[in-house]
């Protein structure tokens, strides 16, 4: 890839890649809530009410964010990409195209523990220069990458044409 290709921010990456953190995020978010519906109705009913306005601060979000990061690191080990990467098209692998290891997965997540911290992640990598700029900055420490496989939404090639009619 030459230095012009490198320098150009590709919008469409950065979006799809935000589309599939929403489907990722919506996928992780239901169970989550199922769950912690039930342990604040638990609370409530076993007399511990007092506890559910520090829960709903401070244990939802870092709950939510610690299943995340696991869902994150599992799939992009085992299949390379989320359930939302994939139905995008995307890949994550590392920066030699290899497959992504757990210590590396676990870098490239960690930001996603707090939505905060996701979003310095993808400004800091956005903003600075890097050597593939598909990268978020913890792409760039755990020396990973997001790459389309293929086009997301594009219909499947047609089918072949009908054989000849017999003689």
């Amino acid at each position: 890839m030459g230095t012009e290709g490198n320098m150009q921010i590709d919008v469409n990456h950065w979006l799809y890649r935000f589309i599939a953190l929403i489907i990722d995020s919506i996928i992780i978010a239901i169970p989550v809530y199922i769950i912690w519906n039930f342990v604040f109705f638990s609370l409530l009913f076993s007399g511990a009410w007092w506890l559910l306005g520090f829960g709903s601060w401070l244990l939802l979000p870092f709950f939510l964010g610690i299943i995340e990061v696991f869902y994150f690191v599992i799939l992009d080990v085992s299949w390379g990409a989320t359930i939302g990467k994939r139905i995008l098209g995307l890949q994550v692998q590392m920066e030699n195209g290899g497959k992504v290891d757990f210590d590396k997965a676990f870098i490239r997540n960690i930001s996603k523990i707090y939505w905060l911290l996701l979003l310095l992640d993808l400004l800091i990598g956005v903003a600075t220069s890097g050597r593939d700029r598909r990268q978020k900055y913890s792409d760039r420490m755990a020396g990973t990458t997001v790459v389309s496989l293929k086009q997301p939404f594009a219909s499947a090639s047609p089918p072949p044409p009908p054989p000849p009619p017999p003689p």
